[in-house]
C-alpha cells in the first residue's frame, strides 16, 4: 500500500514540475509567435485531449514527463520553412524559449518557499555561535587538531559561520581542504580540515558536531532506557559524570562500557534525576553495538514567526541561492572525483521521499517540491545535448560564429546526449535499487 502511495505522490510531484517547466517553453514560444503543434503531458501514444487553435493539448500514455512540440523545431521537417517555425526565429528568441522551462522551475521553487515563509517561518538562533560539542576519534577534524569546546569563528573566508553554513561546506567538500579558524581559551588558531568521503551516502564528513543540549526522543519498548523510566522529552545532562553536549557522547560512552551499568543524570519538569541501567548488545541493528534504546534529538532554540511578502521573498531567494550553490559544489566535486554520485537519487528514491513527505503533511511535501524543482532546473541547464542547457550552449556558439552548426554535427550531438542521458537514468535506477537491497 505504501509503495502505491509513493507512486501516486511521485506522479503528483513530477506532474507539477513538468507542467510548470513545459508551460515556460510554451508561453515563451507563443510570445514570439512560434507555432506550437503539441503540448503533451506525458510521452508516448496519445490517450485523449483537445485542439485549440494550432495546438493539440493531450494526455499521453507515459505520465513520467511531458513535452512541447514546436513547428519546424528540427531541420528537415516539412514545416521548417514556415515563418512561424522555431528555426525561423532569431537565435536570441530561441535561446529565451529554451531557457524559459528551467526559469519557470526556479520561479516555482522561489514562489513556494515564499508562500511557506509567509505562513510559517522558523529560524534557529545560535546564542553561543558555532561551538563544537564533539569530535569523533580519528576523524578529519580530530587529525586537524580540532577539540571539543572549540568555537569556529571563520570558515573559508566567512566570519562567524552558522552551523548551517558549516554543514553545507562540509558535505560538499570531500577531499578538499577547508580553511578553519577556531577560538580556544581566548586564542584564535588557524587550521586546515579535509572532510573525507562517506562511501555510504556519498558526501563529505569532518567528524564534528555542534554543541547542544540533548533531549530523549523515541524510547524503544523492552529496552534498558524504557525499563529504567526514561521518557521522551527528558533533557540528558551527563553519563558517568561526563557532560552530554552531543548525541555522540552518549553513544561513545555506552560503547566503551561493554555492558557494564552506566549512570545517567537527566532533567524532567525542572527536577534533576539519576538513573542507572545496563546497556544490551543488539545484533539486529544494521551495525551490531551496545545500546540502551533511545533516539536523541537536539534541543534547538527555534524562533517561529510569519514573514511579510518582501522579507519572505528575500529569504526564499537566499535559501534557493544557497541550495543552488550546494548542488553546483556537488557537481564540481563529482567532476573532480572527490565526491561520489551515490548521493544522486532516481525515480525510486524520489518516490519514497514523495510518499514520506506527503504522509508528514502539506508543508513537508511542498518543501520537497521546492527542492526537486530547483534540482530539475539546474539539471536541465547543464550543457548536455538534448537538454535545455545543451540547446542554449549550441545557440551561444552559433551566435559567436554567426552561422549555423552543420546538420551532421547537431545530429551527432543529439545522439551523444541521448546516450549520456540514458546512462544517467540507468545509473540512478541502479543507485536507488542498491540502497533498497540489503547490504551483504
Amino acid at each position: 500500500m505504501a509503495a502505491l502511495q509513493n507512486i501516486v505522490w511521485l506522479l503528483v510531484l513530477i506532474g507539477v514540475m513538468i507542467l510548470i517547466h513545459e508551460l515556460g517553453h510554451f508561453w515563451a514560444a507563443r510570445y514570439f509567435d512560434v507555432k506550437v503543434d503539441v503540448f503533451s503531458f506525458g510521452f508516448g501514444p496519445r490517450i485523449f485531449g483537445f485542439k485549440r487553435g494550432d495546438t493539440d493539448y493531450r494526455l499521453s500514455a507515459i505520465l513520467f514527463g511531458g513535452y512541447v512540440k514546436m513547428s519546424g523545431e528540427q531541420p528537415g521537417e516539412e514545416a521548417s520553412d514556415d515563418p512561424r517555425g522555431f528555426l525561423r526565429k532569431p537565435r536570441w528568441q530561441r535561446l529565451i524559449i529554451a531557457a524559459a522551462g528551467p526559469f519557470m522551475n526556479i520561479l516555482l521553487s522561489i514562489g513556494l518557499l515564499t508562500g511557506m515563509f509567509m505562513v510559517k517561518y522558523q529560524k534557529v538562533v545560535e546564542t553561543c555561535g558555532a561551538v563544537i560539542g564533539h569530535v569523533a576519534k580519528d576523524s578529519a577534524a580530530a587529525k586537524a587538531g580540532i577539540q571539543d569546546g572549540d568555537k569556529i569563528v571563520r570558515l573559508e573566508g566567512k566570519t562567524d559561520p552558522t552551523w548551517d553554513d558549516i554543514i553545507r561546506e562540509e558535505i560538499s567538500s570531500a577531499g578538499k581542504p577547508l580553511a578553519v579558524t577556531v577560538e580556544r581559551a581566548g586564542k584564535r588558531i588557524p587550521l586546515l580540515v579535509t572532510p573525507i568521503l562517506d562511501e555510504k551516502i556519498g558526501v563529505g564528513i569532518a567528524g564534528w558536531e555542534e554543541q547542544s543540549e540533548i533531549l530523549v526522543g523515541n524510547v524503544s519498548a523492552n529496552m534498558p532506557a524504557k525499563n529504567a523510566g526514561l521518557q521522551k522529552g527528558d533533557l540528558l545532562l551527563s553519563i558517568n559524570g561526563i557532560p552530554i553536549r552531543s548525541r555522540y557522547t552518549l553513544q561513545e560512552v555506552i560503547k566503551k562500557t561493554e555492558g557494564n551499568p552506566v549512570s545517567i543524570d537527566y532533567l524532567r519538569s525542572g527536577q534533576r534525576q539519576t538513573v542507572s541501567l545496563a546497556p544490551v548488545f543488539s545484533k539486529s541493528d544494521p551495525k551490531p553495538r551496545w545500546m540502551i534504546g533511545v533516539e536523541m534529538e537536539l534541543k534547538l532554540n527555534v524562533v517561529t514567526t510569519r514573514l511579510a511578502f518582501l522579507p519572505a521573498l528575500e529569504e526564499s531567494v537566499i535559501q534557493n541561492r544557497k541550495s543552488a550553490s550546494l548542488i553546483y559544489a556537488f557537481l564540481r566535486g563529482m567532476l573532480e572525483r572527490r565526491m561520489s554520485a551515490k548521493s544522486l537519487e532516481g525515480p525510486i528514491g524520489i518516490a519514497q521521499r514523495s510518499g514520506e513527505a506527503a504522509r508528514e503533511g502539506p508543508a513537508a511535501f511542498l518543501l520537497l517540491m521546492t527542492v526537486v524543482s530547483l534540482n530539475l532546473a539546474i539539471f536541465n541547464l547543464l550543457p548536455i545535448p538534448i537538454l535545455d542547457g545543451g540547446v542554449i550552449l549550441l545557440l551561444l556558439i552559433e551566435m559567436v560564429m554567426r552561422r549555423d552548426v552543420s546538420l551532421q554535427v547537431k545530429e551527432g550531438m543529439l545522439k551523444v546526449g541521448f546516450v549520456f542521458l540514458m546512462a544517467i537514468v540507468v545509473f540512478v535506477l541502479y543507485n536507488d535499487i542498491s540502497k533498497i537491497l540489503p547490504q551483504g
